[in-house]
């Protein structure tokens, strides 16, 4: 699969709920996902992330979902969950709110898009693309206003979890801008949906 590229009709994409908690545990469970943050890192503080880190943030995500709260979207293809992409509004992240780096550049309202998971298999597909398309329709339909992300440069070759937050020419391609450069490498991207 590995380089083939995916088109939107290959694929079904649904927001994480309690029923969907067993696809996404599956996803995270593959050798090499991030199983180690469930997708807390920008959740929580990097002290209780620490404390919880594997079960403790497994845990901590599936407390999210059962509560009813949409912590991000799932790619499937042929039944199977195969990609990731956490979007909500801002505040839902609390460490985000905090970074000195990834600081809020006004008082707008935004959803924001933080971590991206693909399996090996599926990377270089043009799944980040599609999956970054259901996370603003999803943010769009729920009152979203703005989408913000904060993806990153790639050189060359791009391993494991380097690029989980997403990859400027991908956002560029979807239709963001760039409205702030914290870092070389890292930019801060939006969408206006409305």
């Amino acid at each position: 699969m590995s380089g083939e590229r995916l088109c939107g009709k290959d694929l079904e994409f649904h927001p994480l709920t309690p029923e969907r908690w067993d696809d996404f545990e599956e996803l995270f469970s593959q050798r090499g996902a991030p199983n180690s943050c469930w997708c807390m890192w920008w959740r929580i503080t990097r002290e209780q992330f620490g404390k919880q880190l594997g079960e403790g943030n497994r845990q901590a995500m599936k407390a999210i979902v059962d509560a009813g709260k949409v912590p991000g979207i799932l790619a499937y293809h042929d039944g199977k969950a195969v990609g990731w992409c956490s979007v909500g509004p801002r505040e839902d992240f609390g460490s985000l709110e905090r970074s000195p780096k990834l600081k809020r550049i006004d008082d707008a309202p935004v959803w924001s898009i933080v971590c991206f998971y693909i399996p090996k298999r599926y990377r270089r597909s043009g799944l980040m693309g599609l999956l970054l398309a259901a996370a603003v329709d999803h943010a769009r339909v729920n009152g979203a206003g703005i989408v913000e992300a904060y993806p990153v440069e790639m050189p060359g070759d791009m391993s494991g979890s380097a690029g989980y937050m997403g990859l400027i020419p991908a956002f560029s391609k979807a239709g963001f801008e760039e409205v702030a450069r914290p870092k070389e490498r890292q930019s801060i991207m939006r969408r206006y949906v409305r």
